[in-house]
């Protein structure tokens, strides 16, 4: 039956089960993952040998002795050089990236020339030698494909490049006490290590040639961060994948035969988002690429027999890149698919609201708070409409738009699972618009328009809650009144379910504020609520629970539990509250509805939050 999970013969289950299991998704390899630990280690003596002169000092100095005087500055600077990029090459090693393993095959030989070169102990040059062992044994355990990058990689490498360049070169100028001119200060020390790094003689001195030692290393350092820089900015950019017009037309059409079955359906539609389908087509998985983490939210879009197939897609496409594969916000559904099919882990997130509009009303006790809020509003003079968006104007359209961006509150965007990132995009069209207004004020740059509260459908008759913003002059509660507004307007509209706010550990924070809780219990509630500073995690929660809803979990599915650090800050960085580029100026940035990712902030500045 094609509504409910789907089920195999239990002897073929288990034995599927048992093999997924075994392979756990792109789990690193035991190889690759010692391979980058001896990489990290041979770089870090390749960098201590090129800046320590005691270090240098071996038995085979006789030997160095008879070498061309600039060999010795110059193999400094190339087990520096080498050193620092194997550093650099030892996280790619570890996650099998194939161009990491060419670089290490190059770098290693250049490594033991310099080691040998520059007064070290053949123990030195035998070790990088040594490394290459096992990475040409195992070439073929290093196979994955590039990560998604883009030209802000460079202005990363640059910031961070230059910043260690500069701590190095701080170390190098003052390894050398023996052979130092005078006491220069550290203003001069820093003077001599930014003109070094530029290939400019600085006001350091040293005897001998030491002062020739300092000078290549500074200038293999400012050249080595000047070189990487530029390839970043200037090799084929490698885009993170994006849904083409022919992806989102299929979405639109599984969504169209069964989106009633998940409220964040159709926020698979984002278009920052990729997608893999199963062999049939008749299922899809829609998932971002955040850090390494393969992010996907919510459930598989489709028919649920198909989603095995549209899962398996899912974890190939992990491990032919290596990278870390995770689920958030998916359904109990969902998760025991996920759990079944991959042999990964689940972990209840928290639960989303679900009000059933036929059991809604604001009379009783319970909603008195609500009641009166909205009363004292529309006594001020606020009215509100609920509309589909396709029945706007286009004037009315753009001023919503524009609205929608200047109260956004944060340069950044946010959202990513619970958000659309689009407003009045005309394939959207059945989506709904609550608007609050206020004519007796004196017009604006956007009329008499107030708040906004954009939903996506949700099947045949339900919407899910995407974005709420609000002008910040308006009265507190338009939130409220907007989510009153559309529920009280949905029937006309054939809706019969609205899914709101997303609350993260709600049922801990539910419980533990309960008599009787236990000290565990207690303890944890009393640390979701010093985050809720920040991550408002508290005040979503009693927002949500104004509305009497019922509560749907939601649940995270992840590999290891060494991996939900990673997963988390991967999380944080696709929702937005985490940023790991300079965002542009405003006016920069283009127009449109497919350019509006919409933020996820709670009651007063934002949407569902993730």
């Amino acid at each position: 039956m094609s509504g409910s999970v789907p089920q195999r013969p239990s002897r073929a289950r288990d034995m599927a089960a048992r093999a997924r299991h075994l392979l756990r998704g792109p789990r690193p390899a035991a190889v690759p993952v010692l391979v980058a630990r001896a990489c990290a280690l041979v770089g870090l003596l390749d960098i201590a040998a090129g800046v320590f002169p005691r270090f240098r000092r071996s038995r085979v100095h006789a030997l160095a002795e008879v070498l061309p005087g600039a060999l010795g500055p110059f193999a400094a600077a190339l087990s520096l050089s080498v050193g620092v990029l194997l550093l650099l090459l030892a996280h790619g090693l570890r996650r099998s990236k194939r161009r990491a393993w060419r670089a290490a095959v190059v770098l290693l030989p250049a490594g033991a020339i310099a080691q040998f070169a520059y007064r070290h102990s053949v123990l030195g040059a035998v070790l990088s030698l040594a490394l290459l062992a096992p990475l040409l044994r195992h070439r073929d355990q290093f196979t994955a494909l590039p990560d998604p990058r883009s030209r802000w990689r460079a202005l990363a490498n640059f910031v961070l490049m230059g910043a260690g360049s500069l701590a190095l070169g701080l170390v190098i100028v003052s390894a050398h006490p023996k052979t130092l001119v005078g006491d220069p200060s550290v203003a001069d020390r820093l003077t001599h290590v930014l003109y070094g790094l530029l290939g400019v003689e600085g006001p350091v001195d040293y005897q001998d040639s030491t002062s020739w030692t300092v000078a290549f290393s500074l200038g293999a350092l400012g050249l080595l961060t000047a070189v990487t820089t530029i390839y970043l900015a200037f090799r084929p950019e490698h885009p993170a994948a994006h849904l083409t017009a022919d992806d989102e037309a299929r979405l639109r059409g599984l969504l169209d035969r069964h989106g009633g079955r998940d409220s964040l359906g159709h926020f698979a539609l984002r278009r920052d988002k990729a997608v893999v389908f199963s062999p049939s087509g008749k299922a899809a998985v829609t998932y971002r690429v955040v850090s390494g983490v393969m992010l996907a939210s919510g459930d598989p879009i489709g028919d649920v027999e198909a989603w095995p197939g549209a899962i398996e897609r899912f974890m190939d496409e992990a491990r032919a890149h290596s990278w870390t594969p995770a689920v958030m916000g998916c359904s109990e559904t969902g998760a025991e698919v996920w759990t079944r099919e991959t042999g990964l882990d689940a972990l209840e997130l928290g639960d989303e609201a679900v009000v059933d509009v036929p059991d809604f009303s604001l009379t009783g006790r319970a909603m008195r708070n609500v009641r009166q809020m909205v009363k004292r509003i529309e006594r001020a003079g606020y009215e509100t409409r609920v509309r589909r968006v396709r029945d706007l104007g286009g004037t009315e359209l753009e001023r919503v738009r524009r609205a929608a961006d200047d109260w956004r509150g944060t340069d950044t965007e946010r959202g990513f699972s619970m958000a659309l990132g689009r407003v009045g995009d005309p394939a959207d069209g059945d989506c709904l618009i609550a608007t609050a207004h206020r004519p007796d004020d004196e017009p604006g740059p956007y009329g008499d328009l107030k708040a906004i509260l954009h939903f996506v459908p949700w099947g045949a008759d339900g919407v899910s809650l995407d974005l709420m913003r609000r002008d910040r002059t308006a009265d507190p509660g338009m939130n409220e009144l907007l989510i009153v507004a559309a529920l009280q307007a949905a029937p006309k509209l054939g809706v019969a379910r609205v899914s709101l706010n997303f609350a993260m550990f709600r049922s801990a924070l539910a419980r533990g504020e309960k008599i009787g809780a236990g000290p565990v219990l207690r303890v944890w509630r009393g640390l979701l609520l010093f985050l809720s500073r920040w991550f408002q995690i508290e005040s979503l929660y009693k927002f949500n629970a104004k509305f009497r809803p019922r509560w749907e979990p939601r649940f995270v599915v992840y590999r290891a539990s060494a991996d939900l650090p990673r997963l988390g800050f991967a999380a944080m960085q696709a929702e937005g509250f985490v940023t790991m580029a300079l965002p542009l100026p405003r006016f920069l940035r283009r127009r449109g509805p497919a350019a509006r990712p919409c933020p996820h902030r709670v009651a007063e500045r934002g949407v569902r939050a993730a």
